[in-house]
């Protein structure tokens, strides 16, 4: 059968007028008068439909009455010039097979607008929607992408662990993985847990992050990355937050604190760059999307780029970078932060900056993406490098047009006493993480690294203002379904 089969994809992109092929896709929409009816197939192999002409009286009222919306059809035929407006060819219908039918009473994605809350609810069957289809194909190639880069450069991608006995941010907001039967957990004579008796003899949680593990590795094969889900705990109900997210995560020695800020800045160009060159036909669709989108809302809250402008934004643009002592001073002197207008005002410096910050940084004053660098070292976690200043570390945060910081990084503190100090002033016992200590006490050398959330580049090169819309089966607080 599938050998049989062309996309759809193909077929629009390059015609061949006036050969028999088979196509095979779901139904979008049908419109049938007594004589023909004009079906538009989608195969998901692009945002665009082809459109099916099927004779009336060859096929018979019964057959035509049963292709409906979301039906399943194979369709053999002849590619054809077509005679309407939008579409550069057709397909003559010779036979049509239906796979599965779509009771139209019962069929929840009939041709109509859905909310975005109405299909989180259906998740199940929101890729067959034009929006979702669009952002699946956009975050494949995005993962494509990832890997492609790195592979270019002669990185080494590796699997760090999903179960971990570490929280790599020390916020303790993790899922933890107990085989206890959880109505008869057993308790030492203390009365705590005896997670002796437990699958992994100690307390294990579900990894925040693949870093340390991936710090590792990069002291012996000098350039990694790591690409897999990571888990947060966090009671967070917001557009920004999942349980369960992606992590984009390398880790390269020998490299410091610029050398971290440049291949950070090349590959997000790079990442947007290849979905502008793959992916237009859906950003286009996205694009026009928002427009409608925004049409509904305040003047003030409308983005005053349009998305494929937005991406071309960040290509023509050196990133800025500045200092985030430099970004407090121009926060601080802000007329936002002098008018009040600010949910959080900026007073003094050591403050943790918010998304309002990143995006006035971003939009309004240097109107280009922005990386801010050396952060004060109590807002920031143990393993970045402390700086001569006893007062910062050598962190950097990128931030983009809509929605603020996009990647976190950080020069890592390869000085064995430093990295002792700094893990005893923050609590964390150097007992648990003798493996990670190990690396500076053999061999230790420069390196850098940071972290990507994958669906917050999706959001930013899709428009999508909601997080749980760029992945296919959203976690968060009370839902888990699927």
């Amino acid at each position: 059968m599938r050998e049989l089969r062309t996309k759809i994809k193909g077929i629009l992109s390059t015609p061949s007028f006036d050969k028999e092929i088979t196509v095979m896709g779901w139904v979008r929409t049908k419109r049938a008068s007594k004589n023909v009816a004009f079906i538009a197939l989608n195969d998901g192999s692009t945002i665009n439909n082809l459109q099916i002409v099927a004779d009336v009286e060859v096929f018979g009222d019964e057959l035509i009455r049963k292709i409906t919306t979301g039906a399943s059809l194979s369709v053999h035929g002849k590619i054809v010039e077509s005679q309407g407006a939008g579409q550069a060819c057709e397909l003559i219908a010779s036979s049509i097979e239906i796979f599965g039918e779509a009771d139209p009473d019962k069929y929840p994605l009939q041709p109509k607008k859905h909310s975005l809350e109405f299909l989180r609810e259906i998740a199940h069957l929101r890729p067959r929607t034009n929006t979702f289809s669009a952002i699946m194909r956009v975050r494949h190639a995005l993962a494509f992408a990832v890997h492609q880069f790195f592979n270019d450069k002669g990185f080494s991608y590796i699997n760090t662990p999903i179960i971990t006995a570490s929280d790599a941010e020390g916020a303790g907001e993790t899922f933890k993985v107990t085989n206890f039967e959880l109505e008869n957990i057993p308790k030492t004579e203390e009365g705590k847990i005896d997670f002796k008796q437990d699958f992994f003899e100690k307390e294990a949680n579900l990894t925040v992050s693949g870093q340390l593990e991936g710090e590792l590795a990069a002291m012996a094969l000098s350039e990694i990355y790591t690409f897999g889900p990571t888990f947060r705990a966090e009671n967070s109900n917001t557009t920004r937050h999942l349980a369960e997210f992606w992590m984009i995560e390398p880790e390269m020695a020998f490299y410091d604190l610029k050398d971290n800020m440049d291949i950070a800045e090349e590959m997000l160009k790079y990442l947007v760059q290849y979905t502008l060159d793959h992916c237009l036909d859906d950003l286009l669709f996205l694009e026009k999307r928002e427009k409608e989108d925004e049409k509904n809302k305040p003047q003030n809250e409308r983005s005053e780029l349009s998305l494929t402008e937005r991406l071309q934004f960040v290509l023509d643009n050196e990133f800025e970078r500045i200092t985030y002592t430099e970004a407090i001073q121009i926060l601080k002197n802000s007329k936002p932060n002098k008018k009040k207008k600010f949910s959080y005002l900026i007073e003094e410096w050591g403050a943790d900056l918010q998304s309002e910050h990143e995006r006035f940084l971003v939009e309004k004053h240097f109107k280009k993406p922005v990386i801010l660098y050396n952060y004060p070292k109590e807002i920031k976690a143990f393993y970045m490098r402390q700086n001569d200043d006893d007062k910062t570390v050598g962190a950097m945060d990128i931030l983009f047009p809509g929605i603020g910081e996009i990647i976190g990084g950080s020069q890592r503190e390869e000085r064995m006493a430093k990295l002792a100090e700094r893990m005893s002033e923050m609590n964390i016992p150097a007992d648990d993480m003798w493996w990670y200590l190990d690396t500076r006490r053999f061999g230790a050398v420069p390196h850098s690294g940071f972290g990507l959330g994958f669906e917050r580049m999706i959001q930013f090169v899709t428009g999508m203002g909601n997080i749980r819309d760029v992945i296919p089966f959203p976690r968060t607080p009370g839902n888990c379904e699927f």
